[in-house]
């Protein structure tokens, strides 16, 4: 049985440019990182060591031609903050393309952009 969603998967055409936006902008933490030769690398990186979640950072062009039925669409990411305002405003005064905060009935939402255009979402949400 399924207990809980172990890593998404994101496909990249820069891993090092992706690495440094979710660590610098968005403070996550590397993981893991393996290199399998031949371009396969990928970088395992969350919020935190302890999180239940991670996300894998794959180069979307090795995947490709790998495996070229594969989606390499983004994946619609949710993401939980404590503290809305205060990352909304940090990623605004980084530079990072962000959207206005907006009152949704499950709570208070915006949504973000990597440096690649994908974009994700994060809502409010208190421990």
């Amino acid at each position: 049985m399924i207990n809980h969603v172990g890593q998404v998967m994101i496909y990249v055409s820069d891993q090092d440019q992706a690495v440094h936006f979710w660590t610098e902008k968005m403070g996550f933490q590397v993981i893991a990182e393996e290199d399998g030769g031949q371009g396969m690398r990928w970088i395992e990186i969350a919020p935190t060591n302890n999180a239940e979640t991670s996300i894998i950072l794959h180069n979307k062009e090795i995947i490709a031609k790998m495996e070229p039925e594969l989606n390499l669409g983004t994946p619609s990411l949710l993401f939980f903050s404590d503290n809305l305002d205060r990352l909304h405003e940090d990623l605004s005064t980084d530079h990072v393309t962000v959207g206005e905060i907006v009152a949704m009935p499950s709570g208070r939402v915006f949504n973000f952009a990597d440096h690649e255009g994908n974009y994700f979402a994060v809502m409010e949400k208190n421990k």
